[in-house]
């Protein structure tokens, strides 16, 4: 499969992870420098100036018939997006209890990349990129090393300015992975379409199965879309301990279903009292 290229050509592409173990050593690396031992942390992969293309993602025409790609399975998770989206969904803060669980997302994950022991299975890599305020630094070091622990990998920035985000990050990331593998599968753990919808459809249309997962609420781009999967995060088995309390218009029972009020009545009969004397 020919892997689609960026088209942000004045950037190089990083892999924040690294390569999974399985990568094939380029022949251009230096002698004495292995996969196990990676002379940095971030992978590049240059890309080709081409001025006649000024977004989206393009399919390469390059191909290596001499050294196969290995198949991999890979999962990006927005942790900004999906945390911001939960508090949208659910009308509060998100708290430990109403979280998603990372060890049931990695097993529904792995479970669709085939029996390890078989010969058709691909290869898995999940990673999570998040955004780290420094009046945070303490508290999400613990949340970093659960998610270490249950095999993610965890790409950290700083976040300087309140429109930081990592995107960008992301999308580097992917590339990386489509240069190096035979990117089979994508899931992507985001409900921003205005920087994933082009370039996951690219992706899809250059043959790999691109899966987008979030919160119906917030996924139309995914859910309109006829080239990308959708999965709603509370449907992935285990995800959640508990059912969110949420409004889901596109699972409503037969008979119907009461939606009780966020606010109560008098709070916003006050609440609108208060702005017309004001």
């Amino acid at each position: 499969m020919a892997f689609p290229a960026i088209a942000r050509r004045s950037r190089r592409a990083t892999s924040p992870a690294g390569p999974p173990s399985r990568v094939t050593v380029p022949a251009d690396r230096p002698t004495g420098t292995t996969q196990d031992t990676p002379t940095r942390h971030t992978a590049e992969v240059t890309v080709t100036e081409s001025p006649d293309v000024d977004s989206g993602w393009e399919p390469s025409t390059e191909a290596s018939p001499a050294r196969p790609r290995p198949s991999l399975d890979l999962l990006v998770w927005d942790a900004p997006n999906i945390d911001m989206t939960l508090a949208t969904v659910i009308g509060a803060r998100p708290t430990a209890a109403s979280r998603p669980r990372f060890d049931a997302i990695a097993s529904w994950f792995v479970g669709g990349a085939g029996d390890p022991a078989g010969s058709g299975s691909d290869d898995v890599e999940a990673c999570v990129f998040a955004n780290v305020p420094p009046q945070h630094v303490t508290t999400l070091r613990g949340w970093v090393e659960a998610l270490r622990s249950f095999g993610y990998s965890v790409f950290a920035r700083p976040k300087s300015r309140p429109d930081d985000d990592i995107d960008q990050s992301m999308l580097d990331h992917i590339e990386v992975r489509a240069a190096s593998h035979d990117l089979r599968r994508l899931v992507v753990f985001s409900g921003d379409g205005r920087n994933f919808a082009e370039p996951l459809e690219s992706l899809a249309r250059s043959g790999t199965e691109v899966v987008v997962v979030a919160f119906s609420e917030v996924a139309g781009y995914a859910l309109s879309s006829d080239l990308l999967r959708f999965v709603d995060i509370e449907d992935v088995p285990g995800a959640f301990a508990a059912p969110l309390d949420r409004v889901r218009l596109d699972s409503l029972p037969v008979d119907g279903a009461w939606l009780r009020p966020t606010k109560s009545l008098r709070e916003a009969a006050a609440a609108f009292a208060s702005k017309r004397s004001g």
